[in-house]
């Protein structure tokens, strides 16, 4: 849990959320504007996620945009992304690189000229390359294993180092977080990643469910709160010349997953053994983020799947309210 004295530090500032109506955006949000800070949020989504903030609706691709949003500000938290299926990333990449490539370079050059005392960059478990175990001193090793996005999450860091180098600017923190879930994540069938993909065809009655793989993999699924606490204490106490990795702190086999969704859902589900399982497995290593920043994510699987899906079961349509960078 984050301590009442860092979110006190917050009262009274003027604070900038970008994706404000995302599934990390929106906790980070609520968690500020409920410390009493004067928080803008800013997407492109229809939403309005904390009556205690101020929602714009903007496109952070535009760079005059992102220089008035950034004007007077204390602290920003650029969260803003884009994200979709392992799928739609290999068949649309221009969906994902282009967008992402152009939201950073304004977000965070914006914030570098209008003087924004602290800044957090969130990147992504995808701008590294392939590994079992993810650590902060293996950041540059090989090709991003989300080739696209995670080039461009990787561009956004060399940005902010080349501040560091050439402004002597250390008030731009950086952060790394693992696979994230929980409310306000992307239920689009289209598109979703392994959680909600699942809630959905649960919800909607498929029977069996249909797992690709023999549920052998093992993955870090974080979720949302924890990270976006995370977020908010890099901001805090920064993160130095490098990043820090947010994740669960443990990894949990896709059966594990599947059967802690059975514990207080009714379904049926078998494995599609000639589907590929994926990589074996993906999990970070979040001491250093323990030790820089105070990092402590308390969610087990089990509560944070049964929040998810409570707020699923109530919002299930949200998702058409929000922008999809992958429509034709």
């Amino acid at each position: 849990m984050i301590s009442g004295s860092v979110l006190r530090s917050f009262e009274g500032k003027k604070v900038l959320v970008t994706g404000g109506t995302g599934m990390i955006g929106r906790q980070v949000v609520g968690l500020l504007a409920g410390a009493g800070a004067l928080v803008t949020s800013v997407s492109l989504d229809n939403l309005n996620v904390s009556d205690k903030a101020e929602h714009v609706f903007g496109d952070l691709t535009s760079f005059d945009f992102c220089k008035e949003i950034t004007r007077g500000k204390d602290y920003a938290f650029h969260v803003a992304g884009v994200k979709g299926s392992v799928e739609v990333t290999r068949n649309r990449p221009a969906s994902f690189f282009v967008p992402l490539l152009m939201m950073n370079t304004n977000v965070l050059e914006a914030c570098r000229l209008n003087g924004v005392a602290k800044v957090v960059y969130t990147s992504s478990i995808g701008a590294y390359a392939s590994a079992e175990v993810f650590r902060e001193d293996e950041n540059l090793a090989g090709e991003p294993m989300d080739t696209y996005p995670g080039w461009a999450k990787r561009m956004a860091e060399m940005q902010i180092q080349t501040y560091r180098i050439q402004y002597n600017l250390n008030n731009f923190a950086v952060v790394r977080p693992c696979n994230v879930y929980g409310p306000g994540d992307n239920f689009d069938p289209e598109n979703a990643m392994v959680i909600p993909s699942l809630m959905q065809r649960i919800f909607r009655g498929e029977d069996p469910v249909v797992v690709w793989g023999d549920g052998s993999a093992v993955r870090d699924f974080a979720y949302s709160r924890d990270v976006a606490e995370g977020v908010i204490l890099a901001l805090y106490y920064g993160t130095g010349p490098g990043f820090v990795n947010l994740g669960s702190g443990s990894g949990y086999t896709i059966k594990e997953l599947v059967e802690t969704l059975r514990g207080f859902i009714n379904f049926n589900y078998k494995f599609d053994t000639s589907r590929s399982s994926g990589f074996p497995r993906r999990v970070m290593d979040i001491s250093l983020a323990r030790k820089l920043i105070h990092y402590n994510p308390t969610t087990s699987l089990e509560d944070g799947l049964k929040q998810t899906w409570d707020w699923f079961t109530k919002n299930q349509d949200e998702h058409h309210k929000r922008l999809n960078y992958f429509k034709k």
